[in-house]
């Protein structure tokens, strides 16, 4: 949004504007796009706005479906949550038996990877405003990777989005760990915002299960605990 609407919209001085808008930039809470001369939600804003999500009550909520999800697919269930443009782990469920339940992951409890690299967090990006991710991904050192595979720029992170939205869930094949596969779905909030998602991960050689009709059995998990946190899945865009 451009500062002059912004002095329009609140009724104030442009000036005291610029300088509101000067003080949040250097907090991290707003980003400068020059090529828009707009603003911009910056990192902190996110982390603000997803930090309830660290608390208990959730992981409480989500305990019971990571474990029903977990026993039905037979792999490790994740609940993730984007904090800057990271996936943080928050909680992680294993079946009891079988061999998934003896697959070592990177996907731990307090763990951070990049959220354009995994499932969990492309399934959250993919819900974002495209001004929220472009102030995400501001910079080409943002698009690191873990194996030399994965999305180089803005343009392509987009399209990966894009059939993710299509798809209603989000996947990622090798790009954190050679070798395995990954698939997301989002869950939101009473806005209609995407503030975590649930996420498995298995062998990419196994030929079962298909990646569809595992995002199908996540997108209905995480439609569940989007129910029990009052939240609401916002119209397709």
């Amino acid at each position: 949004m451009q500062a002059a609407a912004l002095a329009r919209d609140l009724d104030l001085p442009r000036s005291s504007v610029y300088h509101i808008l000067s003080v949040l930039v250097e907090r991290g809470f707003v980003v400068y796009v020059p090529g828009e001369q707009a603003y911009g939600l910056g990192v902190t804003s996110f982390e603000i706005g997803s930090a309830y999500l660290r608390h208990e009550p959730l992981e409480r909520l989500a305990q019971p479906i990571l474990h029903r999800l977990a026993m039905q697919l037979g792999q490790a269930v994740h609940l993730g949550i984007l904090h800057g443009n990271e996936t943080v782990y928050l909680l992680k469920e294993r079946p009891t038996s079988g061999p998934a339940a003896e697959v070592s992951l990177i996907t731990d409890i307090g763990v951070r990877l990049p959220a354009h690299l995994t499932a969990n967090g492309r399934a959250i990006l993919a819900a974002l405003p495209d001004a929220q991710v472009k102030a995400l991904y501001s910079r080409r050192g943002d698009f690191i990777t873990r194996t030399g595979l994965g999305p180089r720029t803005l343009t392509e992170l987009r399209r990966i989005l894009a059939e993710a939205r299509s798809r209603g869930w989000a996947e990622e094949v090798d790009l954190v760990t050679t070798g395995l596969r990954s698939v997301g779905a989002a869950v939101f909030d009473h806005n209609g915002r995407a503030v975590a998602a649930l996420s498995t991960t298995w062998r990419k050689q196994l030929a079962y299960p298909e990646p569809d009709a595992v995002g199908q059995t996540l997108l209905g998990g995480a439609e569940r605990l989007t129910s029990h946190i009052s939240g609401h899945v916002p119209a397709p865009r």
